[in-house]
């Protein structure tokens, strides 16, 4: 089989297969898009996978947690022996004194209500697949973040995926999922989203650029503070819009000015290095409104949810993304992704784009 698996959250895989069909005919490449309703993955089959491999850059994905190449699908497997029939699919070794094909075997499953329990099956077939990958000079003896992962994706006892992920166009999580312990201070679950958002949509070198000590921000909508919270934790000093209260100690911190307000009305009285903002609304009306802050000046970077409806929410997101980008006047980077801790909606990521 030659193509892409990517994983996606349960239920979203129609929006993952729609946006690979038309990314791919984008960049001319044919192909077809293979899944069922709540497996958590996506299959797009072509002919020439290593061109759309290239045309489609993971970090542009927006209902990809993951991005794989595959290599093979096995059905039919044997609980005797699974591991045989995973050595003869794959390609053969280098050679002694070469490097190794691979530098990391991930053994997954689908976050899925029918994958989470070969969970068990992939840890312990992996304890006994590395050795064996090792002897046959396929995989480093050392973990190599320069060499491709191998991935092995059960999907049921007898049915899997090969796969590789190369860790520049990849996820660097097993499934795509970054694992982050809700705080005992955060004031609400969605301060996972931001602390997923920085960590997924920014990467090391613009946390530290764009995330000073000194630095200012607004959080619309930020009633009872998860965001606002998250922002101080990074050193900025913020200003919370919301007709709602704020939690107590996200007050204390003596970092946070509250004021009682529509967010989609607010404007700062002077330009802010950052605006967040997690309201549900609908998203054209939010993606206008977070357009006007980035035309107007009023911020130089921003970070926001687009809450999606219930059917076409490929066709809204991408409507919405270009109203954004037109409405902005000027030339952006944008980044958005349908992140772990995302439900119906994907978060975005938006600044000016360098000259």
């Amino acid at each position: 089989m030659d193509g892409l698996l990517c994983y996606c959250r349960q239920g979203f895989e129609p929006e993952l297969a729609a946006e690979l069909t038309d990314r791919a005919a984008q960049a001319g490449i044919a192909g077809w898009a293979r899944t069922e309703r709540d497996s958590g993955f996506v299959v797009f089959a072509c002919e020439d996978a290593d061109a759309l491999n290239r045309a489609l850059p993971f970090s542009t994905l927006i209902f990809a947690r993951q991005k794989l190449r595959l290599i093979a699908e096995l059905r039919g497997l044997d609980p005797k022996d699974r591991i045989a029939p995973m050595l003869d699919a794959l390609p053969p070794a280098r050679g002694a004194g070469q490097a190794p094909l691979y530098g990391e075997l991930v053994m997954e499953h689908p976050d899925s209500d029918a994958g989470k329990p070969l969970a068990g099956l992939a840890r312990s077939l992996g304890n006994a697949l590395r050795p064996a990958l090792r002897k046959a000079h396929l995989l480093s003896s050392q973990d190599s973040k320069r060499l491709p992962r191998l991935h092995v994706c059960f999907v049921d006892g007898d049915h899997a995926f090969l796969a590789t992920s190369a860790p520049a166009d990849s996820a660097p999580w097993p499934l795509g999922i970054p694992r982050l312990r809700m705080h005992a201070d955060a004031p609400s679950r969605s301060a996972l989203k931001l602390e997923e958002a920085l960590l997924v949509l920014l990467d090391e070198e613009e946390r530290a650029r764009l995330l000073k000590e000194g630095m200012v921000a607004a959080d619309l909508g930020a009633a009872p503070g998860g965001w606002t919270w998250v922002l101080t934790r990074n050193r900025l000093r913020v200003t919370s819009v919301d007709n709602g209260p704020l939690r107590q100690h996200v007050l204390d911190s003596g970092m946070v000015q509250h004021l009682r307000a529509d967010g989609f009305g607010w404007q700062p009285p002077h330009p802010l290095d950052w605006m967040v903002c997690d309201m549900v609304e609908q998203p054209r009306r939010v993606a206008e409104r977070m357009a006007t802050w980035l035309r107007e000046g009023w911020c130089r970077q921003t970070i926001f949810n687009l809450k999606l409806p219930m059917k076409k929410r490929w066709q809204e997101t991408q409507l919405c993304l270009d109203l954004f980008a037109q409405q902005a006047q000027r030339p952006l980077t944008i980044r958005a992704k349908q992140l772990y801790h995302d439900r119906e909606e994907i978060t975005v990521f938006a600044m000016p784009a360098k000259p």
